[in-house]
């Protein structure tokens, strides 16, 4: 059965000695962050504040960090085991016979179970607040590092439509508060966000979007705004795909958008389209402060909530932090769609030390001069993986999450000159290194063996590696040399 809302979430996690609640006063303003990095330093549970100071709402913290946390949060003893259902469903081919469409029914069927449920109300209505009455600072929103900006709310699920196709988007959007009933909106240029910005505002320049914002639900749903699907498939339906049930959605009080009828907290409102504010700076997942910037201005006519919500957030800040453990699952989980896409790929690592964009390790099965840049073109044509700053390709037989294995096999593969290319292209807009914003330059470096086909005339040496006789000989006397 899929976890009903966040809270029952929470008592999993307590009873499986992955949360602990904390009853003494912490203040949201840095002290709770100083907290929460302690704790996932020491690789410890998710962090649930009782008493955040000048808030009467709990807080709750490092709610998915760890890989531990990740597999419960999707009922699943592995990650893998996500991917499997995945790959089951992408493995579906046009059935050739009769029997061929039997066995493809359940599957139908099951697809067809996971489209979200329009209902009439939920809980995420128990408390409902318009104009004046709305005061986000009723919520312990984080102020994370000394020289943000502000508060900000980093773990939102952002609903916006798309103004042409009426399509629904979710999003995952950090938005600083400016004051009781406005905020920022951090829609990166290429996010889809930003782009419903953009064809609004071509369509109406002095117009108004309708913007909704869900904070905490079940973890299947709480995580869907960062999901790495296509632009055309419905992440509330991904998320009832993850969590075996249909996601329950109700419609918002003051526009038109539907939100998750178990939410803990609903902000509803509009984005001016003509309306931009300075936003930051912010502590972000790279380590360092993302720089000020002109944004989008969010403003809340409404806010609904449970009757005893629980604030869900997220620390973001030199790595690793949540967001890697967050990270990884997507990389696992997403790894079919990959392979499906390229069967060459054996395997993809991107190290907590890369932030995500920075560094993509990719194992392939060479079968044909220059390959290894063939994959390094297409992953920079993959949806965000676009941004990826640094990719390398090595040989099938490489364990790429052994990183020492990574670094001396790729540094005696290459040679510098030969293997490595550079290309431009769009960049992640927090990576403050980059010529430009959002524009600047990436590399691939082939680390694969070279071969003679690819202009290499000198042979390549083999490996060292020890026979397995005399392996086995030390084996059967290695208790009597006690070592």
């Amino acid at each position: 059965m899929a976890y009903r809302d966040l809270r029952e979430f929470v008592r999993k996690l307590e009873k499986e000695g992955e949360l602990t609640r904390i009853r003494t006063e912490v203040d949201p303003n840095l002290e709770i962050t100083e907290v929460t990095q302690r704790v996932m330093r020491a690789k410890g549970p998710a962090l649930f504040f009782e008493k955040p100071r000048g808030s009467r709402v709990p807080l709750l913290v490092n709610t998915f960090g760890s890989v531990r946390r990740m597999c419960l949060a999707f009922e699943v003893g592995a990650l893998d085991e996500v991917a499997g259902r995945i790959r089951g469903f992408l493995d579906m081919q046009s059935p050739q016979g009769l029997f061929d469409k039997i066995k493809m029914l359940p599957k139908l069927a099951e697809l067809g179970s996971f489209f979200p449920k329009t209902v009439k109300t939920g809980d995420c209505k128990d408390v409902r607040r318009h104009g004046k009455d709305v005061n986000l600072f009723d919520f312990p929103i984080l102020k994370c590092w000394p020289q943000d900006g502000g508060r900000f709310i980093t773990f939102p699920l952002v609903f916006t439509r798309n103004p042409e196709t009426g399509k629904r988007n979710v999003g995952m959007y950090r938005m600083q508060v400016y004051d009781e009933r406005t905020t920022g909106m951090h829609w990166q240029t290429q996010k889809h966000g930003a782009e419903h910005f953009r064809r609004a505002r071509a369509a109406n320049p002095e117009g108004r979007i309708p913007v909704a914002v869900a904070i905490g639900a079940d973890p299947a749903t709480a995580l869907a705004g960062m999901l790495p699907i296509p632009p055309d498939l419905d992440e509330m339906m991904f998320a009832g795909f993850l969590r075996r049930e249909p996601v329950e959605m109700v419609p918002c009080e003051t526009n038109d958008l539907e939100v998750p009828a178990n939410a803990e907290i609903v902000l509803e409102g509009y984005v001016n389209l003509n309306e931009m504010r300075t936003e930051g700076p912010f502590g972000d997942h790279t380590g360092f402060y993302s720089l000020e910037g002109e944004f989008p201005v969010f403003h809340v006519e409404c806010v609904t909530h449970k009757k005893d919500p629980i604030y869900l957030t997220t620390v973001v800040g030199p790595p690793p932090q949540e967001d890697f453990y967050m990270g990884y699952a997507v990389e696992r989980v997403f790894l079919p769609v990959m392979k499906m896409q390229y069967p060459e790929i054996v395997d993809v690592a991107m190290p907590a030390e890369g932030i995500f964009h920075n560094l993509m390790i990719v194992a392939i099965r060479k079968s044909y001069p220059g390959h290894a840049r063939k994959i390094m073109n297409a992953i920079w044509s993959l949806g965000q993986a676009m941004f990826t700053k640094v990719i390398v390709v090595v040989d099938h037989d490489v364990d790429i999450h052994n990183y020492g294995e990574v670094v001396w096999k790729t540094l005696c593969a290459m040679d510098p000159e030969r293997d490595v290319q550079f290309v431009f292209g769009p960049m992640d807009t927090l990576d403050h290194a980059a010529r430009m914003q959002d524009y600047g330059s990436k590399m691939g470096i082939d680390a694969t063996r070279k071969w003679a086909s690819e202009g290499f005339t000198r042979p390549w040496p083999d490996e060292i590696r020890m026979d397995e006789l005399t392996k086995a000989k030390i084996d059967a006397i290695w208790k009597t040399l006690a070592l």
